[in-house]
């Protein structure tokens, strides 16, 4: 029938919303952080003690609202991938893996970072808040591309619709 939405498996459904929920978690932090405008007054005079105070609140104004607009872009780039992916487009699957696995590996580098001491010894500080940000995208983030391989048939099927559909 002409208009009618095929429902995606579930374990894809729930793949999607899980992509979305870490996309969700992670810029929350992101903002969390861009708000923090005392420590990022005070990186940005150490970094340039030579300027004045006002072109420092122009410079952590603007890198807010930029931090503001790419968080914003990462949010939707990861929906409509999701989404994308939920409808059975393989290429979204693989380039959600891709994203998934160094979101996943980057995550499992801080936490063994943390835990071996590592990062306190190089002067990295890491709050509660950025290591339990950091564990439950890193699982989202597993889960999610473990889900999307659970149902491959639903990816391959759309690739045979499609391959049907450029013969023609």
């Amino acid at each position: 029938m002409a208009g009618q939405v095929e429902r995606p498996p579930k374990l894809v459904d729930v793949a999607r919303w899980l992509w979305i929920a870490s996309a969700c978690v992670g810029m929350l932090r992101f903002v969390a952080q861009l708000f923090d405008r005392e420590t990022l007054v005070a990186e940005a005079r150490r970094q340039n003690p030579e300027l004045g105070q006002d072109q420092i609140d122009a410079g952590v104004n603007g890198g807010v609202l930029f931090g503001l607009v790419i968080a914003l872009a990462v949010l939707v780039a990861y929906t409509r991938l999701a989404n994308t992916m939920a409808r059975g487009r393989n290429w979204a699957r693989i380039v959600l893996t891709v994203l998934g696995a160094a979101s996943v590996a980057f995550g499992l580098f801080r936490l063994v970072a943390w835990a071996s001491g590592v990062a306190a010894s190089l002067g990295v500080e890491m709050r509660p808040v950025d290591l339990g940000v950091t564990f439950v995208t890193t699982v989202l983030d597993a889960a999610a591309i473990v889900l999307m391989y659970r149902v491959s048939w639903h990816f391959a099927k759309r690739v045979a619709v499609d391959s049907d559909f450029l013969r023609t």
